[in-house]
């Protein structure tokens, strides 16, 4: 119960702007001083944070390896080329392959034989100086004619292979070219036995299939250089030859690697994963506490408090703000510390995979950040005026749509649709602006992330080119630069929620903060029942905080036991003030008030609630059935006692047809007249058996029939109970014991309504005024 006229101005939350803390360090040093509770299952989260993101930036290193290994399976060994190219050329030594090519060819240059070819009368006589050439130098010999090395030659075995006559001529006749290594032309008994046997890794090559080796690879033209032209040479080779430079791929490492990254990436899910049920648990818990403390708080706060703060403002700190400092905890806390693990590890490792790289995909994202900065920097005003624009388009709705009926009685639709549609437009304008710049948000993340791909695929490809990079490095930089974008806007993020949070939780802490009611001695309990309710006030001074003057000035009255008081005065006399001082609502700046001539200040206020039956001029009710609502809180009352209740102030035929009768559920916006709502919030009044009764314009809503109903429940419901009813309609209180006229604070008279009339004073005035046209 509040004095409604000395309240001060409240601020409408609709026209609060966003607010942002007045001090971000010791907003969030408070904020995480609330968390102290928590802080050990806070440290486990963060440290699962931390660990699910070193797990993220190892494994593109990993994921390099693997795509090194599979890339190995893809193509030619070229090291056991270079390997067996190096072995076939030892083996291709002229002295050795002149030595062995002799030992294989076994001519005969003996004197028989030399005699036989001079002797002969089948050869020319050029066939004959063209040996005598040969005689003097031997490595021409190939040069002779088949009739003359047909002489000199004969079938041998050597190493156990026969070689025929035949084989050896034709070998001769292409050591020319067997010595260019190209077109090599060598008999097949021959070429099991030219060259010494070769080991690659555990893989045998004989002479061979070194020879076919040579033949195929110096027969690949420059036309010929394509892979797979390469690769259909290479299906013609020998089983060795292909065994050791064929593509193979290494299954066992390439498993363990997989293996390696899976259990990797799980760990990191599985952290990630426990870190945000941990958090969510947390942040829950977190803001059922402050719910719950604020709950208490408010219970312990003096009612000053409420006449300075918007109802709307107080809730929107309970449920708006206590929410943010939530989502806050839940999504921002954990994300903050992992981004920032993620951004700086990510930046540790590219340079340690290869500085290059690093600076081509930092300076590529860099790029797109800073164009983003512009767009952000450019598009909070429009995001400020956004907010500013909804509140006032909100603003006229509320207005609208609470006088509605006003605005049909006097034909200001038009009017109404005007100012509408001029808020609306501001609101599409700002919502346009704001929308758009805000749209390029998600197109700009994109072009940051293909413009580093891009640039890393570029410059690691001149990189691979060269062979100053593998072409994994340039697989872990495509992933490196998406763990680098991603934490930057996330960070951003971030300390933007943080930075609601601890606005929020300024507000919140603000409440907390508040200077709670004195604490009572309670020296003395008063039994409501041994009461005999006898009330007096000893100069009771009372001003309001912020106040120039006093509200009630050196009040005095005593009430005897059983009295029906009323309080009559014009707006802002303080006749309401003066019920609140005697519930202890306001505690007085001076002077006494006694209940049975004990002291309010030596009662708790619980005690001295429970003297007093109050009926307000606010009605209130809340979802439940009707027989609820009436018996609030009182929780041993039978259906027959609301039910009789309900009889005495005629409102059983009302409440009968209803669709459940006493049964029906009801609430504050259900569809029934003000006047009924009263009717029940005086029944519940009724209910209470206290000594003390406070009427405070508890009959304003209802009709003169009702009203003279309510007056007999009245008088029954005050008999052997000292009350207090405060009215403006002064027919009501004319039976009254005592009525007490106040005029800025005072007293001005006293007595019964007969009494006060004869006097044609104050009172006379007030009450003659209702009759005058």
């Amino acid at each position: 119960m509040h004095n409604k006229e000395k309240q001060p101005k409240r601020n409408s939350p609709m026209n609060k702007k966003n607010e942002k803390p007045k001090d971000f360090k010791a907003a969030i040093a408070r904020l995480f001083r609330e968390l102290t509770s928590f802080k050990i299952v806070i440290l486990i989260a963060l440290i699962l944070a931390i660990t699910g993101s070193i797990l993220s930036i190892v494994a593109p290193n990993r994921l390099k390896d693997l795509t090194n290994e599979i890339s190995k399976g893809l193509v030619i060994n070229e090291k056991n080329i270079k390997k067996l190219t190096i072995e076939i050329k030892n083996n291709f030594n002229e002295e050795k392959l002149k030595l062995r090519t002799n030992e294989i060819l076994s001519i005969n240059l003996t004197e028989k034989n030399i005699y036989e070819v001079y002797s002969s009368d089948k050869l020319t006589a050029q066939d004959k100086l063209l040996f005598k050439e040969v005689l003097s130098n031997p490595s021409k010999i190939n040069q002779l004619p088949y009739s003359i090395l047909n002489m000199l030659i004969d079938d041998t075995t050597y190493n156990g292979v026969l070689i025929t006559k035949k084989d050896k001529i034709e070998f001769l006749k292409n050591m020319n070219s067997m010595n260019s290594n190209s077109n090599v032309k060598v008999p097949k008994s021959i070429s099991k036995v030219l060259l010494d046997e070769i080991k690659i890794g555990n893989t045998k090559i004989s002479s061979a299939d070194q020879i076919a080796f040579i033949k195929t690879f110096g027969s690949i033209n420059k036309k010929e250089k394509e892979p797979a032209k390469i690769y259909k040479k290479i299906d013609k080779m020998p089983n060795s030859i292909k065994k050791v430079i064929e593509p193979k791929m290494n299954m066992n490492k390439i498993k363990q690697i997989t293996m390696f990254l899976f259990i990797l990436y799980l760990l990191s899910a599985l952290a990630t994963y426990i870190e945000h049920i941990i958090m969510t648990i947390v942040a829950n818990k977190f803001a059922r506490s402050l719910r719950a403390n604020i709950s208490s708080k408010i219970n312990k706060l003096p009612l000053k408090y409420f006449d300075k703060s918007s109802i709307g403002d107080i809730l929107s700190r309970i449920t708006n703000d206590i929410d943010t400092i939530a989502q806050t905890m839940n999504q921002s806390l954990a994300t903050l510390v992992s981004s920032l693990t993620l951004f700086l590890g990510t930046t540790i490792m590219m340079f340690y995979t290869n500085y290059i790289m690093a600076l081509t995909a930092i300076a590529a994202s860099m790029i797109g950040f800073i164009a983003m900065g512009a767009i952000l920097k450019n598009s909070q005003k429009y995001f400020s005026a956004r907010q500013k624009e909804l509140g006032r388009l909100n603003g006229h709705i509320e207005e609208v749509y609470s006088g509605i009926n006003v605005i049909k009685v006097y034909n200001g639709k038009e009017e109404a649709l005007q100012k509408f549609d001029k808020y609306n437009k501001k609101v599409y304008e700002a919502n346009r602006k704001s929308q758009f710049l805000s749209g390029l948000m998600m197109p700009m993340m994109m072009f940051i992330g293909n413009f580093g791909y891009v640039a890393v695929c570029i410059v690691g490809a001149l990189l691979v080119v060269n062979d100053n990079i593998s072409f994994g490095v340039i697989v872990a930089f495509m992933v490196y630069v998406r763990l680098f974008t991603n934490p930057l806007s996330q960070i951003a993020q971030a300390f933007t929620s943080m930075q609601s949070a601890a606005a929020a939780s300024e507000r919140v802490f603000n409440i907390l903060d508040e200077e709670e009611m004195q604490k009572e001695n309670g020296k003395i309990k008063l039994n409501k029942k041994k009461v005999k309710g006898e009330i007096e006030f000893s100069n009771v001074s009372f001003r309001y905080d912020g106040a120039k003057k006093d509200t009630i000035k050196n009040f005095t009255a005593k009430v005897k036991p059983g009295e029906k008081v009323a309080i009559v005065g014009p707006t802002g006399a303080g006749k309401t003030t003066m019920v609140n001082l005697l519930m202890k609502f306001y505690d007085i700046n001076s002077g006494d008030i006694k209940i049975d001539g004990v002291s309010t200040k030596d009662l708790t206020r619980e005690n001295i609630h429970s003297l007093f039956t109050m009926v307000l001029q606010d009605t209130w009710l809340f979802e439940g059935t009707v027989t609820e609502n009436i018996a609030y809180n009182r929780k041993n009352t039978s259906k027959e006692k609301v039910k009789e209740v309900c009889k005495t102030i005629g409102l059983d035929h009302f409440i009968k047809t209803l669709p459940k009768g006493y049964n029906t559920v009801i609430g504050n916006n259900d569809s029934i007249s003000s006047g009924q709502k009263q009717l029940m919030t005086i029944a519940r009044g009724m209910i209470e058996e206290a000594p003390f009764l406070i009427l405070d314009e508890a009959t304003s809503n209802v009709d003169t029939r009702t009203e003279e109903l309510v007056q007999i429940a009245m008088d029954k419901l005050t008999e052997g109970r000292t009350s207090f009813i405060i009215a403006h309609r002064l027919s009501t209180i004319k039976n009254a014991d005592l009525i007490l006229v106040m005029k800025d604070g005072n007293i001005i008279e006293s007595g019964n309504h007969d009494q006060l009339i004869e006097k044609q004073g104050f009172y006379a005035d007030l009450y003659n005024s209702q009759f005058e046209l």
